[in-house]
């Protein structure tokens, strides 16, 4: 059988590296075997492999964001909460925050806590959670939600709700 000589580049390359690994044992030969038979099959189909690096561009930025579930106090365990929501995914930047603003008073929420999330291109949704820190004991605290490119660029998002917790 004549295999094409991109193909059979990576099989000599394989076997090479097997050969100066010492991989000898009944195991180690079986678990090439597989390796070289995924290279075969993703090369047929004309798929990525693991000797090739595949980089997706960043979703469209979504028209709107919405939230879907939330938000909802995830915990809150002595001057820390965590908050989650979810939302349709708001596409953009594939590196994402979550972002809480928050504070004592339900007018003036002044205080802001971020948490980067990896977007998943192939989600219609993202789940946010966001850790709020050194809160003090038994404090009411306000918050809303929102979420926001790497840069800082807040998605463009309805005005939510203010939502409120009180620490233990």
């Amino acid at each position: 059988m004549r295999l094409v000589p991109r193909l059979h580049t990576k099989i000599q390359f394989l076997f090479e590296v097997l050969r100066m690994s010492g991989m000898h044992s009944h195991q180690s030969l079986r678990a090439a075997a597989g390796v070289v038979a995924a290279v075969l099959f993703s090369t047929f189909i004309g798929a990525p492999t693991l000797l090739q690096a595949q980089v997706l561009p960043p979703a469209p930025a979504a028209a709107s964001v919405h939230i879907t579930e939330g938000p909802a106090i995830e915990s809150v365990r002595g001057s820390l909460a965590i908050i989650r929501w979810t939302s349709n995914n708001p596409g953009g930047s594939d590196v994402h925050l979550g972002v809480v603003h928050y504070g004592t008073d339900p007018a003036h929420l002044d205080q802001t806590a971020k948490n980067p999330i990896r977007l998943n291109h192939y989600h219609p949704t993202t789940v946010f959670r966001v850790r709020v820190g050194e809160l003090q004991p038994k404090t009411t605290y306000y918050y809303t939600v929102a979420s926001a490119w790497a840069t800082g660029k807040m998605d463009p998002m309805a005005k939510n709700s203010v939502y409120k917790f009180t620490t233990p």
